[in-house]
This record gives structure tokens, sequence and C-alpha cells, in this order.
């Protein structure tokens, strides 16, 4: 294999020792439970990806700040209200999975109208994230809908600090599957 320094030949694929890595799958028993076959969480080493998240409520399709239609359309949302809530979710699943609001290094937000909502959104933001030196990497996309009548999801990627990996696996065993 090529020394750091060298770059790889383009046909040369850098090799990895998987073996060394943990991974493990998070449900969380406060966040809404996902609408697919997937996890709230994967941690793979110290890196904890998250499933999208939206702004519903557990245990229910109650969705904060929305108005629906007799067949289930949108009549009207409260943009802010969605995005206190579709935080206060992200919240739980990184702090059951043993991370902290802190260690979000990049977010991915889906919009379902960036004219509409961004402006408020990108306010709240600055507010949750009121340190530039601290705030993740951030990529805001509008999308035509989400799977539930949801105005906007969040996608995270944290890094867990190895003394939070170890008392996360140690002290939440009942949310970890590994794989």
């Amino acid at each position: 294999m090529s020394s750091v320094s060298e770059p790889l030949s383009a046909f040369e694929t850098p090799a990895f020792e998987t073996s060394s890595l943990e991974i493990a799958s998070w449900e969380s028993q406060r966040a809404p439970e996902p609408v697919g076959a997937y996890p709230h969480a994967r941690r793979v080493g110290n890196l904890l990806f998250l499933s999208g998240l939206g702004p519903r409520q557990r245990g229910s399709k109650t969705i904060p700040g929305v108005t629906l239609g007799s067949n289930g359309e949108i009549l009207a949302y409260d943009i802010l209200l969605q995005c206190h809530s579709v935080f206060a979710n992200v919240r739980m699943v990184l702090e059951e999975a043993g991370a902290r609001w802190e260690d979000l290094v990049d977010v991915t937000v889906y919009l379902t109208d960036m004219q509409a909502d961004f402006q408020t959104f990108n306010s709240l933001w600055a507010e949750y994230f009121p340190d530039p030196a601290t705030r993740p990497c951030r990529t805001t996309v509008e999308v035509g809908a989400l799977p539930t009548p949801i105005a906007i999801e969040l996608k995270c990627l944290a890094e867990l600090k190895s003394t939070q990996t170890t008392q996360s696996v140690q002290g939440a065993s009942h949310a970890a599957h590994p794989d």
C-alpha cells in the first residue's frame, strides 16, 4: 500500500482495518419511530450517523404546527414549531446514543419550501448554534415532498469522543444492537 504522502494509482484501493471498528445500530426510546425499516442512528467507530428525522411526536402521527385537511393534505404549517421539534428529536437521538448537541459535525437539511422557510430556519439555526467556531457544516436543499406531511427533515453526523463511545455502549446496551 502507498504511504500517506504518495497518491493512490487509479486502480489501487486503500486497505482499511474494518475489524477494529465498533459498529452498532440505535433505536431511540424517546424520538418518533422511524417511518421505514432503518435505525435512528448507526455508530461506526467514533462516528454517529443519524437517519433522517422530522418533527413528529413519538407514539402518534402528530406533527407540531401542522393543520391537515380531511384527505391528509397540508392546509397550513408553522415552520418555527417544526424546527424546534426536529431539533429536539435530533437531540434525543444524540443523547441516547451517547453524544451531545455540540458533537454534531455535519447536517443536511431538507425543506419542502425553500423560499418560504429558509430565512426562518436559518435564524433559528443561529440561535441553536451561537458559536460560529463550533457550528456543524450544513447543506440545505429543497425537496418536493417528505414521507410524512412535514416541512423539514434533518440528516446528521456527529463525532463521539472516546469516553462517550465507551460510556454509551456500557450505559445504553438496551438501545444498542451490534451488527
